[in-house]
């Protein structure tokens, strides 16, 4: 047996996240339980396995470091899976392409490496990296439009940052948490959250952390945006913090200007070009 691991990238627009999933579709008749059968739903992981299953002509489980939700981006997701063929002598550049070419468009496998046995995705991550995209102009962005949250009003992007650096450090998350996160604690440790201005009409806001809840980024997002907007300051985003209390943060954000950036495990040389915070 072999264990391989995965970097991939996805436009997640036209998928329903990253996890497997199906749901009921009576038009498809009933199964022998008399249940309507179900359809399985257009999913990263499902997407994945189907290739590399063509390749290793053997089912796998291929498991992914952030199962990001619908709409949802990845620079950088880690995935791994194990397969009977260990290819011995075959470069692994050969495997990446041989995956690449059983992939939709909307896929691409960056690397595939030989690794240990016992190498988790999930357990294994150290800490891993989000950004969301604004793009913050009276004129709607085009060629990016479905990677960016597009912004009318003009944001004070230092005042945000400065709120940001609040959101750093290992406390109770439960007021960035969604409802129904189902987690036994909402305590995480934010390595990092910085917002820059690369170019004028682009805010970018970088989250580090050892781990997230759900739709956690997208909220912290939300919040630091309405401090730009001016209806909250600095000080509310500490308070909310403080208060565990969803209704103290900000709106969750829109999916699709999210992109998981980069996942880090022990033993990597260094963190991925374009990482980000």
């Amino acid at each position: 047996m072999a264990r391989y691991r995965l970097t991939i990238a996805y436009d997640g627009t036209s998928f329903h996240g990253w996890q497997k999933q199906s749901r009921p579709a009576p038009e498809l008749g009933v199964d022998e339980h008399g249940a309507p059968k179900r359809e399985h739903l257009r999913t990263v992981q499902q997407a994945l396995e189907d290739a590399v299953r063509e390749v290793v002509r053997e089912p796998v489980d291929v498991k992914g470091a952030s199962r990001t939700d619908s709409g949802v981006h990845a620079w950088h997701q880690t995935a791994a899976f194990t397969a009977s063929d260990d290819r011995r002598g075959a470069p692994d550049e050969r495997l990446a392409q041989a995956i690449n070419a059983n992939l939709p468009d909307d896929i691409v496998v960056r690397s595939a490496v030989r690794t240990h046995d016992g190498f988790d995705p999930i357990g294994d991550c150290i800490c891993k990296g989000y950004r969301y995209s604004l793009h913050v102009a009276h004129r709607r962005p085009l060629w990016d439009r479905a990677f960016v949250r597009h912004v009318w009003e003009d944001l004070d992007h230092e005042r945000m940052h400065e709120a940001a650096l609040r959101i750093e450090g290992e406390r109770d998350f439960a007021a960035f948490a969604a409802a129904g996160h189902g987690r036994e604690t909402t305590v995480r440790n934010v390595l990092s959250c910085a917002v820059t201005r690369p170019e004028p009409e682009r805010i970018w806001i970088d989250v580090s952390a050892d781990g997230f809840l759900w739709n956690m980024v997208r909220i912290i997002a939300g919040t630091l945006l309405e401090v730009g907007r001016g209806k909250m300051s600095p000080d509310d985003v500490s308070a909310a913090l403080e208060s565990l209390d969803r209704r103290k943060a900000g709106p969750t954000l829109e999916a699709h200007g999210l992109c998981l950036q980069w996942a880090s495990y022990p033993g990597d040389a260094e963190r991925p070009e374009g990482a980000g915070a």
